[in-house]
């Protein structure tokens, strides 16, 4: 009998400092002599048809763990369909009640509405305050069950273990690790176009738990996550000047890195977190540092006379891609983590910008602008491959989702002759081209960054 699969990451609550304890569920063993083909989706395919997946609402004892356990469904069955790869089915289509899925489904009942997976749980407050809450993910064909977790946090919690659902479900089924219970670090733009106001704002993936970051007195650009997800650096010209800052998410601690005169981009993180690389203008030249966190010692990677810039780690920390137009336009380039090796990876007409290193380290996503439109592209790190997946009057800033699967940009429309319009917005879509969304947000925004995995 199997168990369900092995957790490689002790789970905490990023927002209220509350333990999320996990446990996993035994299968149940599938009926002698049964043998079914693994339900399974292949991502790596491109489009593919979406699996019908029926996310019942999680019975409860109470009404109100029966509406928590309602909301909680609902996250799932949204982050899921949100993903390309699952179709939820209507909720009026179901046979069998929540409350009747404490035990063994009756797989005929889901049968009948073509669901080929089903997700049942539970969900209960307990004498100590905490939020149990259990889900079961089984194949409706084969009729066992495909995995089980069982989870103990504060109820305040509720969203976030509905995301790391998501996750296991995506997980279970795809073979390729979730990116739900994540968070997006963006700019938020208000006011006219010639006093702009931006501000910094986080948001769970799914546009929830939407907040300010910084008050708007001081333009702030390109914010960057840490590889722990608790720290983000972003760009200021509030003393005048370029200054950046490392802030801390959750306790609001913001420490100044430096002021950097002639930096454009903020800084990004070394994978492992103890550096930050960084492009800055020095005698009228622009070139590519790296920062130890710890010393505040600086080095300098590049020495050429044309503008290098937007340097980004690859996964393993040992390679940077960057961009620079020492060949006579703006084309990608990727050289050792010393500076050393350096090599042209773009030839395609047009220029390239703000290349961005998938954490999975096959593909490089960049910005390309060719006859007066810009789309967004990813590569393989030595070139080959180049595929546009997504265009527009502006689009740019591609940022990864922490499995390599999925992006996240910004577009901007064209403004009207009398300066309307012209608003920006974030965008997913799929590694493959398909399943283009618009993540909602209160105000324009741009420059978006997701976070890894919230440990």
């Amino acid at each position: 009998m199997s168990l369900a699969p092995a957790v490689h990451r002790r789970l905490w609550s990023a927002l209220h400092g509350a333990a999320l304890v996990l446990v996993c569920l035994a299968a149940l063993a599938t009926a002698p002599g049964e043998a079914a083909a693994e339900l399974r989706i292949d991502i790596t395919r491109g489009r593919v048809q979406p699996l019908p997946i029926a996310v019942p609402r999680f019975s409860g004892t109470s009404a109100q763990d029966a509406q928590t356990g309602g909301d909680i469904a609902g996250v799932i069955a949204a982050d899921l369909e949100r993903s390309g790869f699952f179709r939820p089915l209507d909720q009026r289509s179901f046979l069998q009640d929540p409350q009747s899925l404490r035990g063994t489904p009756r797989f005929q009942d889901w049968r009948v509405i073509n669901a080929q997976a089903l997700v049942t749980g539970t969900t209960e407050r307990l004498a100590d305050g905490r939020l149990k809450v259990e889900f079961r993910l089984w194949d409706v064909f084969a009729e066992q069950q495909m995995t089980g977790l069982a989870y103990f946090t504060q109820p305040t919690n509720w969203r976030r273990i509905a995301h790391i659902v998501a996750d296991a479900i995506y997980k279970r089924i795809t073979g390729e690790d979730g990116y739900f219970d994540t968070r997006i670090v963006y700019v938020a733009e208000s006011g006219p176009g010639n006093a702009r106001v931006k501000r910094l704002a986080i948001m769970d993936q799914d546009g929830f738990n939407h907040r300010f970051l910084t008050d708007g007195r001081s333009l702030v650009m390109t914010p960057r996550f840490s590889p722990t997800a608790q720290e983000i650096t972003y760009l200021s010209f509030g003393q005048g000047q370029p200054r950046v800052y490392v802030l801390n998410i959750d306790t609001g601690r913001q420490e100044a890195v430096g002021d950097f005169p002639g930096m454009t981009f903020a800084p990004r993180f070394s994978p492992d977190g103890n550096k930050v690389i960084m492009s800055m203008s020095s005698d009228g030249n622009t070139e590519i540092y790296s920062m130890d966190l710890r010393s505040r010692s600086m080095q300098r990677l590049t020495n050429h006379p044309a503008i290098d810039t937007s340097p980004s780690y690859s996964p393993t920390g040992r390679e940077i891609v960057f961009n620079s137009d020492r060949g006579g336009a703006q084309q990608l380039y990727v050289m050792s983590a010393d500076g050393s090796g350096v090599r042209r990876i773009s030839f395609g007409s047009g220029r390239y910008a703000t290349p961005a290193w998938s954490p999975r380290g096959d593909l490089i996503a960049f910005t390309k602008i060719e006859g007066g439109k810009f789309s967004i592209g990813v590569m393989r790190p030595d070139g080959s491959g180049e595929r546009l997946i997504a265009d527009g009057f502006l689009v740019e800033s591609p940022t990864w989702a922490p499995n390599g699967r999925v992006l996240m940009f910004f577009r901007q429309q064209a403004s009207d002759r009398a300066g309307r319009g012209g608003g920006s917005k974030l965008f997913t879509i799929d590694l493959s081209g398909f399943n283009e969304r618009e993540v909602l947000t209160p105000q324009d925004a741009s420059d978006p960054a997701w976070s890894p995995l919230i440990p």
